[in-house]
């Protein structure tokens, strides 16, 4: 039975996906949930604008969404009803060498395996137990640290996630798998001598193969529309311009759910917390931060790479030792960056005016650094795709400390909400029967801060709201 009347029942204090998916499943447990986002507009990572010129759509922060078509909770959303359109790539992500080649991640994994020559086998071996185990371990791997549904098929994922992406790419055979591999582990924002961090190359290669690495039609903007539509259709409300300091300047709620990092909710909420508590968060880890650039473009991108010319994705780093050394981040950003690029306008011709296009890079960098990396970045990409330089229009950018200041969840730039290594990787934020839980009744945080970590999947906030549901309105789950 619920406690006595309040102005709602849940309050959500952030719009990113997380925010968005916890407002989302109370609301469709017929609760009254109000959401409140601090900017003008809603979405967090997922907006789009024309930061170059006229007509140029760029996505400000994610750009391509495996994670999204391949969430659990997002899946069972009717999206497509609200105007979420996806485009599908033929290829997922390329990887071009020096000598005009490319290693590709294809959704067909016999296929991706052909292609990788000598390697077929051993990528046969790594990868169709994954795959085949995906939609059974998918729930399990991305929420919080519990007895698994299905723990063969969570053990049989874990011994490879857990090794580090040195050691697991080992082997393989040749440089080019090599380098293939080491650039989806570089998703992780961290050394690849670190342990678990194979994990998120299993996943991305898996929901490439699963269900491919889609672009939003109009924009990355266009998943928070469709997840504020739904969410406003169900009954729920949301206001923006409400950047939110302290409790006391929110209305009365019975739980209130904060889609922000530690940081940020100990300056909200620190008062009401216990010491232990307090004491934890304040010794939450952040990661590496992000140098990210957004071109407008006279022409498509011209690899020398064929291949490239079909992927959504492109990784910028020939090999296994350049990603590596340029991963291993600490004190100096890297004179030779891999660069993460997405090229939306090649599939998608809402992005810019008629013969014209866009593309998306970022790289990474030591947390809070300002150094600018545009000409590292721009190398790159022009030794892969001579007579770039000479396209390109006009451009933006955004150091790791503007990128904080444009969304205030990247703390010193860092887009994971805190670095997912091991030691973070299941106590995030904090070591707690529920992390989701803080030590004040009623409080929660549901932001990448907290399992599965960072991603446009919406599962923090989706098991965020069922602990919340449980805890605060005895809601049941199956």
């Amino acid at each position: 039975m619920k406690p006595e009347k309040r102005d709602y029942d849940a309050i959500v204090v952030g719009s990113g996906p997380n925010g968005l998916a916890a407002a989302i499943l109370m609301q469709q447990r017929g609760l009254s949930v109000l959401l409140l986002e601090g900017k003008d507009t809603i979405g967090g990572g997922l907006r789009s604008a024309e930061l170059t010129l006229p007509g140029f759509v760029h996505d400000i922060c994610s750009a391509i969404h495996p994670l999204a078509v391949a969430s659990p909770f997002f899946e069972t959303l009717p999206l497509a009803d609200h105007g979420l359109e996806y485009i599908y790539p033929e290829i997922a992500a390329a990887h071009p060498f020096d000598n005009g080649t490319a290693a590709v991640i294809k959704n067909s994994v016999e296929e991706t395996a052909r292609l990788l020559g000598v390697d077929e086998q051993v990528y046969l071996n790594l990868m169709l137990p994954v795959v085949k185990d995906w939609p059974l371990i998918a729930p399990d791997v991305l929420g919080p640290l519990h007895y698994p549904e299905h723990p063969l098929a969570m053990a049989r994922f874990g011994f490879k996630a857990l090794t580090s992406a040195a050691y697991l790419s080992k082997q393989f055979k040749t440089p080019e798998t090599k380098a293939l591999f080491a650039g989806m582990a570089a998703h992780a924002i961290q050394p690849l001598t670190n342990l678990a961090t194979s994990a998120i190359a299993l996943v991305l290669m898996a929901s490439a193969h699963l269900k491919g690495w889609p672009i939003p039609k109009g924009g990355s903007n266009k998943i928070a529309n469709a997840l504020a539509s739904y969410f406003i259709s169900l009954g729920g409300k949301i206001e923006t311009d409400f950047y939110v300091k302290s409790m006391e300047q929110l209305p009365s709620a019975h739980a209130v759910l904060f889609d922000v990092t530690p940081k940020q909710l100990l300056q909200i909420a620190g008062h009401k917390f216990s010491s232990i508590y307090k004491w934890q968060l304040e010794r939450y880890r952040y990661g590496m931060g992000v140098f990210k650039m957004d071109w407008a473009l006279d022409a498509p991108i011209l690899f020398t790479a064929p291949e490239c010319h079909k992927a959504g994705t492109v990784h910028l780093g020939a090999t296994i030792q350049e990603i590596t050394d340029s991963e291993q981040v600490s004190a100096f950003p890297a004179t030779k960056p891999f660069v993460l690029l997405a090229q939306p306008s090649i599939f998608d011709y809402t992005r810019a005016p008629d013969g014209k296009h866009t593309a998306w890079a970022y790289c990474h960098v030591p947390n809070g650094s300002q150094t600018d990396m545009t000409e590292a970045i721009e190398n790159q990409v022009e030794r892969f795709a001579p007579g770039f330089k000479d396209v390109i229009l006009a451009k933006h950018s955004m150091n790791a400390v503007e990128m904080e200041e444009y969304n205030p969840n990247y703390i010193g730039g860092d887009i994971n909400g805190g670095v997912i290594d091991i030691g973070q990787l299941f106590t995030r934020p904090a070591l707690r029967l529920s992390p989701y839980r803080t030590s004040a009744k009623g409080i929660y945080i549901c932001s990448s801060s907290t399992p599965p970590g960072g991603g446009v999947h919406g599962m923090c906030g989706y098991h965020a709201a069922k602990r919340a549901l449980r805890d605060i309105f005895d809601h049941r789950f199956e």
